[in-house]
């Protein structure tokens, strides 16, 4: 298995050894990653998060091997050439292949004629070195077992041969290779599609080699919603051709009826079990590669900068309910909550106009965050009529409250908020998720974000486990201030197991604020492995010791003792000093007796004490006006932010009702092999508008310039 891994990452296999008895030992991923780098070399959390994936893969594996070489030895069948064949494979479909000629089949019709003693006819005609004749076939007729004549007999040791070409593992592995090239993936109408988001499949092929993730998806969706007929088109031809070179010998007596058992095998057996596992190896992939692109975008939501200091006032846009309003305060605490009926049917804006220029005035506001769903634009516009009629010395951006619904219904919420009714909820929640991402969207479901494609189709134990991880990166990446965080925001936290955070909220409501991370030891069930997993990445701010408030984690905290004590400098005069960028980190690893990679980290806590990681990220886009549909042109260069990637492009918020697309060829002048290799969620772009569909509602944009 370290063999395997260490070839597929193409690492050492001692740094794979090393990983694995980490994960072993149970170390969690951010933990390693980050204090534990001399070992591992410097691995990020994803590589670590993919050979974990991969090291549970090749478990199951040795697993389902141990389970098969059993399996087979009880039946008598077990040589030492299959046990080195299977032992030598490396996935579980080559393992299935060969264990298919010995598993136990439901009654097929092979298993039938091996009942009725057709077995060695069969044998007499695959060997094909002595023709077949009437006599032959003669010896076996059995009125009893329903064999009333040769052909009868012959009909049945050619269902045997069949299942022995079938059951082939060698020329399956082939023809897996051969047949993957040539063969297509098909997608015909079975109703009008005109209007569906299916009309691009109506007559469409294309090869199971080429064809992308989202592209699997959308016909997967399709088949499944009764618009799509969808079938898989083989090279039938050349792969009757290659069985018949492969199995038939030169001058056989038996070539016809050998060419009978081969295309009956291959439409009865091989290609319809050909077909089920490309259709899985198909979905499979795009289900891979739809995850993969959810945890991407993602962890940039979630590591989005913080909009610090300010006290903001939120607007969760409606029509006929409404536009639910929230004003914070710079820690996010409730100032106060109202409801406003600018937006048709009501058109009440003198009434919207009042209650948000007191808020505004009262409370000081700096801020507007407006939620991005049902009548996010009609309010959007009204906002920035204000802020002009008015002159506010405020600007607005506008926040995805994918989600904010499900928060808002949430025991969380409940528990958070028991005074305020549902829909204030979310309005309080897009304030709090423009001043802190991250810990607002810790509250939610990940799959409920909404920054993916098609994550309702995918499996969703894997895609839960995906961005559960990547939450949890991102969490520990940033820090968590021990004496505020959230219960949520604390599960995520490395070490920390659900029922150790509700420990650490009772400490707290008992005893008060932690005032060092030594204390934490004092929590019941908070034992000696999960102090090591969680302590580097819990902040106290107003701890004694400086540290506390830092990523150095309290195993380390003598070495910066030692440090100190060389200079000749206390702790607090360290602390924020960027001289430290002099000193030689290779010779003070050695002179500390300290791993390099681990004092490097040192000495850039020391510099930037308390530093968010997230401050060097876009911040949001602020605006003051607002642009209708039909006043965007080809042509015009705008600024917007990116809202969502996808396998073919970027969904880019412009400042119109419609968010538009950036294909992936109009990315940049050089090969774009996927769009996240260029832009994130969260990037603020200056983009050319190409073409724009007022009636379907479509905006062309391009990032390359001079596009026009």
């Amino acid at each position: 298995m370290i063999n395997a891994i260490a070839a597929e990452f193409n690492l050492p296999e001692k740094k794979i050894d090393t990983v694995v008895k980490l994960l072993k030992e149970g170390n969690t991923i951010p933990f390693i990653a980050r204090y534990r780098k001399e070992m591992t070399g410097g691995l990020d959390d994803k590589t670590l998060r993919d050979i974990e994936q991969r090291v549970s893969y090749l478990e199951k594996l040795t697993q389902r091997k141990e389970e098969i070489a059993k399996n087979i030895e009880e039946q008598g069948k077990l040589t030492a050439q299959l046990t080195k064949e299977i032992q030598a494979a490396t996935t579980l479909a080559r393992l299935e292949d060969l264990y298919r000629p010995y598993k136990q089949k439901k009654s097929t019709r092979a298993a039938k004629a091996r009942e009725k003693g057709l077995e060695p006819l069969a044998q007499h005609i695959y060997q094909q070195d002595q023709p077949l004749n009437q006599e032959i076939l003669a010896q076996y007729i059995n009125p009893e077992m329903d064999l009333n004549n040769g052909e009868d007999c012959l009909a049945g040791s050619l269902d045997i041969i069949a299942e022995w070409i079938s059951d082939n593992a060698e020329l399956r592995s082939i023809l897996r290779q051969l047949s993957h090239k040539e063969t297509l993936l098909t997608a015909s109408a079975k109703e009008e599609v005109h209007d569906t988001p299916y009309r691009d499949y109506a007559d469409y092929k294309e090869t199971v080699m080429s064809i992308p993730a989202h592209r699997i998806l959308a016909i997967n969706r399709g088949e499944r919603d009764g618009f799509l007929s969808v079938n898989v088109d083989f090279p039938r031809e050349k792969i009757s051709s290659f069985y018949a070179r492969k199995i038939i010998k030169p001058h056989s007596p038996t070539t016809a009826v050998i060419e009978d058992a081969i295309t009956d095998a291959l439409k009865r057996l091989i290609l319809p079990s050909m077909e089920r596992e490309i259709r899985s190896e198909l979905k499979d992939k795009a289900e891979a590669q739809a995850i993969k692109i959810f945890g991407e975008n993602l962890d940039k939501l979630l590591l989005q900068s913080p909009v610090m200091d300010k006290k903001i006032v939120a607007i969760d846009p409606g029509f006929r309910t409404g536009c639910k309003v929230a004003a914070i305060n710079e820690s996010g605490d409730v100032l106060a909550t109202d409801t406003i009926y600018p937006t048709a049917p009501h058109n009440k804006t003198a009434q919207a106009e009042e209650v948000l220029l007191k808020l505004i005035n009262k409370h000081s506001i700096n801020l507007l965050a407006i939620g991005n769903g049902t009548a996010s634009r009609e309010t959007e516009l009204f906002v920035s009529e204000l802020i002009k009629k008015h002159h506010l010395p405020v600007n607005y951006t506008i926040v995805s409250e994918a989600g904010a619904s499900v928060y808002s219904a949430s025991k969380i919420a409940q528990e958070e908020f028991p005074q305020l009714d549902v829909s204030l909820r979310s309005a309080v929640s897009i304030a709090r998720r423009l001043q802190d991402p991250l810990a607002e969207l810790v509250k939610i479901e990940p799959k409920a974000i909404g920054v993916g494609q098609y994550q309702h189709d995918v499996n969703q134990k894997a895609l839960n486990e995906k961005l559960g991880g990547v939450v949890e990166d991102c969490v520990n990446s940033v820090g968590v201030n021990l004496n505020t965080a959230s219960s949520q925001l604390l599960s995520y936290v490395a070490g920390l197991t659900p029922s150790l955070t509700k420990k650490i909220a009772a400490w707290r409501e008992k005893e008060g604020s932690f005032t060092t991370r030594k204390q934490l030891k004092k929590v019941s069930g908070l034992g000696p492995k999960a102090f090591e997993q969680c302590a580097g990445f819990l902040r106290i701010p107003d701890s004694a010791n400086p540290l506390d408030n830092t990523a150095v984690h309290p195993e380390s905290y003598a070495v910066v003792e030692s440090l100190t004590k060389q200079l000749g400098k206390p702790l607090e005069k360290i602390l924020g000093d960027s001289s430290l960028k002099q000193l030689s980190p290779k010779q003070w690893a050695a002179e500390l007796n300290v791993g390099l990679p681990t004092l490097q980290d040192i000495f850039e806590e020391l510099m930037k004490p308390g530093r968010d990681p997230r401050e060097d990220n876009f911040p949001p886009l602020f605006r003051q006006d607002v642009m209708e549909l039909e006043e965007i042109n080809p042509g015009m260069s705008l600024q917007g932010v990116v809202r969502n990637v996808v396998d073919f492009g970027a969904f880019v918020d412009i400042g119109v009702h419609q968010d538009g697309l950036i294909h992936i060829s109009q990315l940049s002048h050089n090969y774009v092999k996927h769009p996240l290799d260029v832009l994130a969620v969260g990037d603020i772009v200056t983009v050319t508008v190409l073409d724009v569909d007022v009636s379907r509602k479509r905006i062309g944009l391009s990032l390359i310039k001079n596009s026009n």
